[in-house]
């Protein structure tokens, strides 16, 4: 319930609303990003701008006062407000002669860029405990701006859309997870509105978000080119699936043609194994419908019984048939593990046709993950439903970067996903992207890349050295046996380098990540543990314990190695039942690392093994899934991944 003296300001902006003449197609425009229930930075002037077609005087008025400015002769026009302390909500009419734009329930307060790959792209509804967070979701002071997918081959002016959304249960389950939950830890300890403009773009490595001049030498691809490649790798596809599948409609007709009956022969249709993506199959680049059905055969018993069917992750949304009937559908859940209930009523004896619908709308799309994950299990057992099922494309597109991958190519999101926004006074950012990168080629250049990227974007947006707090790689894959050479590891090093920029901090967060999905769905604690850096650097809370340990010297002393650490708050503690260390290694002159023995001894660590007599360097955590590291300090967060050497992986 939002507070009567809130509720009356709007009813008032209404009203002054209703009473001015409607945009319709007009000649006046203002940049997209300003829309009703927006968030302006505060204590920062503020920058309005658009185009019009007429280089008549345009006139602003914002919280009491009433600026002009006219366009150049481009068309383009702008002015600059004065800084405003945070508050409203506020009313913004911006006019020329008979047209008017109305931006309404506009407040000041902070405003956070929340941008990577799909790890921040990644949604409240998708991770841990959504339906009881969804359900507590009431902060109206929270708002949320999401960028579309899109890309441009040179820096544009405008967005390419999106929109403003209010904290509400109807609206935060499409929010970042990241972002939300980072803004709403906030909230609790600073008592200003927050805006998150969530301009990501999942499996984008990060060249895509750097501006030609922060790539260096890189060399630029020729995008004309790429396009044409793709253009010809289209055509080329769509005469392949004609002559599979016959013509294909723009419309998905499978329910009508009743292909998930038993009465439809799919004798004609083709053959694919499962679990797997279809791109893996030889249908790349295809997005939109394809269905899948297989025939399983059931007892009398079994099917009075009832059967669960797991059918894994499905990729992006399924619709889901036993014998004509739907018994369920997940839709937008990508990552969302597959199980249905089905009862007696929908089964019978003999043979039972299972039929889903998947629908793709972008990157991968099918019936993938763990073999185990694809069962039928019934009264008498599981059975396991990996192998071929029979498919055909109700409805296809295909994805304008087929042929070329759009979020590895460089500058191209920058171009319309970042620089659009750089007029936008903010107050900091929050980054989460490194897993496409961390490659044999990429995981040690991307300290370098990434620098680069975030002191090019503060130069560019004037506001100065602003926050930019970054989360680093979660633990991920199989851990391994034996210490191993990790690209994860590497990677992990490289944004610890990016430390030694000003106004910079990392979340580490090697302790809640899931050995099989590279996306944890914790997100609760990512953005707690983001809020305590910019709580310190954003706030200025000197005394708050915003990091775990952080390596930050080794001494020999004798067969053991002893390491100094900042950031280690109250003490330096292990997570174990019993007290013991783990997660370290240690080498000598030959360079093969065996697990260690540590012990923390007040402030510091020593570390040995009967294995080597002559150490020469520690590591700690050094693994794609450091599942055993252990080392906290008393504030309960993690140590961050490091090595004492500088030896080649």
């Amino acid at each position: 319930m939002l507070p009567l003296k809130y509720l009356a300001k709007l009813v008032i902006l209404s009203l002054l609303i209703l009473g001015l003449p409607s945009i319709g197609s007009g000649q006046l425009r203002v940049a997209k990003v300003f829309q009703d229930h927006m968030v302006l930075q505060r204590n920062q002037p503020i920058n309005v701008w658009g185009s019009s077609s007429k280089r008549k005087r345009i006139s602003i008025t914002f919280n009491g006062r009433t600026y002009t400015t006219r366009p150049d002769k481009q068309g383009n026009w702008s002015y600059t407000l004065p800084a405003m302390e945070a508050g409203g909500p506020h009313l913004m009419r911006i006019s020329s002669r008979k047209e008017a734009v109305m931006v309404s329930d506009i407040l000041i307060g902070d405003l956070w860029i929340c941008s990577g790959q799909s790890n921040m792209e990644w949604t409240v509804a998708n991770s841990n405990d959504a339906v009881a967070e969804i359900a507590a979701a009431n902060d109206d002071q929270i708002r949320h701006f999401k960028i579309p997918h899109s890309w441009a081959s040179t820096p544009q002016d405008t967005l390419a859309g999106g929109e403003w959304a209010v904290v509400s249960k109807e609206t935060v389950g499409n929010f970042t997870a990241v972002g939300y939950y980072f803004a709403r830890e906030l909230r609790k300890h600073v008592d200003v509105p927050i805006g998150l403009i969530n301009t990501s773009w999942g499996g984008s490595r990060v060249e895509p978000w750097m501006h030609p001049q922060a790539l260096g030498d890189y060399t630029l691809p020729n995008l004309d080119s790429l396009q044409q490649v793709a253009k010809e790798k289209n055509e080329k596809k769509l005469k392949e699936l004609k002559t599979k599948h016959g013509e294909l409609g723009e419309k998905d007709k499978g329910v009508e043609m009743g292909w998930h009956t038993q009465d439809c022969n799919d004798s004609q249709w083709v053959k694919l194994e499962l679990p797997g993506l279809w791109e893996d199959s030889g249908y790349e680049g295809v997005d939109g419908i394809l269905w899948f059905r297989k025939t399983v055969e059931l007892s009398e018993e079994e099917a009075a019984a009832g059967i669960e069917l797991g059918l894994g992750k499905i990729d992006d949304s399924d619709w889901t048939y036993v014998n004509g009937q739907e018994i369920g559908s997940n839709v937008g859940a990508y990552a969302k593990d597959r199980v249905y209930k089905v009862g007696a009523e929908n089964l019978k004896a003999g043979a039972n046709l299972i039929a889903v619908r998947v629908e793709d709308t972008g990157g991968g799309g099918g019936i993938y993950g763990a073999d185990e994950l694809l069962y039928l299990k019934t009264v008498k057992g599981v059975r396991s439903l990996v192998g071929s099922w029979s498919m055909n494309i109700g409805e296809a597109t295909f994805n304008a970067g087929a042929g070329f991958q759009v979020n590895h190519t460089p500058t191209i999101l920058y171009n319309i996903m970042i620089h659009p926004l750089l007029k936008l006074p903010i107050k900091g950012a929050l980054w989460y992207q490194g897993e496409s990168n961390a490659n044999q080629t990429g995981a040690y250049v991307y300290r370098e890349q990434f620098a680069n990227m975030i002191k090019d974007w503060r130069q560019r947006w004037k506001v100065g050295d602003f926050p930019f707090l970054y989360v680093q790689l979660a633990n991920f894959m199989q851990p391994v046996q034996e210490p191993m050479p990790s690209n994860w590891a590497l990677l992990r090093e490289s944004q610890s380098a990016t430390l030694e920029l000003p106004n910079t901090a990392q979340a580490v967060i090697i302790d809640i990540g899931e050995a099989d999905d590279i996306h944890p769905r914790n997100k609760q604690d990512v953005g707690l543990r983001l809020s305590l850096a910019a709580r310190r650097l954003a706030y200025g809370e000197k005394e708050i314990v915003y990091s775990g340990p952080v390596f930050r010297e080794m001494k020999r002393d004798g067969q053991s190695i002893v390491l100094s650490f900042e950031h280690i708050g109250e003490g330096l503690v292990a997570k174990d039942k019993y007290g013991y260390l783990k997660g370290f290694t240690i080498a000598g002159s030959d360079q093969k690392f065996v697990w260690a023995k540590a012990q923390i001894r007040g402030s510091q660590i020593v570390v040995w093994s009967d294995k080597v007599k002559d150490p020469k360097a520690v590591r700690y955590a050094w693994a794609n899934n450091p599942d055993d590291a252990n080392l906290y300090n008393k504030e309960g967060l993690p140590a961050t991944p490091f090595r004492t050497d500088t030896w080649p992986e």
